[in-house]
Formats: structure tokens, C-alpha cells, sequence
């Protein structure tokens, strides 16, 4: 198993330049797990930020490449660096609540999955449950206030 470190920092500390988004979201209250075309790993949503992309309009484009979502709130939580393998990215850790999916886009996602249950087989190991975690424990210290 490849072993990795992950720093998460405050939103407050913009980075020049980002890899990739993860977004941790929410429909009817239940996870959303995607599973791209000849996979049978499950992932939640997220991907590259494309040159000349920010954040959050990356997190927008995959959130809807992705889940086909339509109507949504989406809210960066943390920007998290992952080291593994001598290679170091720069990412951003969204929290959305899809309110309507529309159809799926002819893209690379196969099968979309609503679960709290996290899938056995995942497609980048035990990296999805702690941002998840993160996420989660994020929008508990908020609701608590």
C-alpha cells in the first residue's frame, strides 16, 4: 500500500496553482460515489483543475461532469496538500448538497451511487474516507456554533 501525507490549511491561503479538486457531496442526505467507465472502484466526485480554472470553478465543471448535478451548494472547506511516491500536489476539499441530479454527461462516469456506506473496493484507497471525515467533522464544529 502506497503511503502518503496530507496537510490541510485554511482556504485563506491561496496556492498559485492547483491540482485537484475533491468534493464530498450530499444528495437526499446520502453520499455520492461515482464509478467510471471500466471501473469497478468507487471514488467521490472531484478531478483536475484545468489551466486557467480556479478552484472552485473546477469543483463546478467536475461536480457536473461527474453527477450531472444541476442545482447545488457548494462550499470549499480546506485546501490539503498530499505528499506520496516524492510527489506533492496541491488540492482544495469542497462540501456540496446537490439539490436536483439531472442526466449523467456523456463522459467518463459509468454509474452513480448514493450510499453512506463506504464502497469496498475504492479507487484511491483510504484517502477518500479521511477527506471525508474531514469534511464531516468540519460541518459539525459549524452546525454546533
Amino acid at each position: 500500500m502506497n503511503k502518503f501525507v496530507v496537510e490541510y490549511y485554511p482556504i485563506s491561503e491561496q496556492r498559485e496553482q492547483y491540482n485537484y479538486v475533491v468534493i464530498v457531496a450530499y444528495y437526499k442526505n446520502k453520499l455520492v460515489w461515482v464509478r467510471k467507465k471500466q471501473a469497478v472502484t468507487w471514488e467521490i466526485p472531484g478531478g483536475h483543475v484545468e489551466p486557467g480554472e480556479n478552484p472552485d470553478q473546477a469543483a463546478e465543471r467536475e461536480l457536473w461532469e461527474e453527477t450531472g448535478a444541476l442545482e447545488y451548494s457548494l462550499k470549499p472547506i480546506y485546501d490539503f496538500s498530499i505528499k506520496a511516491n516524492n510527489m506533492l500536489s496541491y488540492n482544495r476539499l469542497f462540501y456540496c448538497t446537490i439539490k436536483t441530479l439531472g442526466s449523467l454527461p456523456e463522459s467518463e462516469i459509468e454509474e452513480v451511487m448514493l450510499s453512506n456506506e463506504t464502497p469496498n473496493e475504492l479507487t484511491h484507497g483510504t484517502i477518500q474516507p479521511m477527506l471525508i471525515k474531514k469534511v464531516q467533522d468540519k460541518i459539525l464544529h459549524i452546525n454546533a456554533r
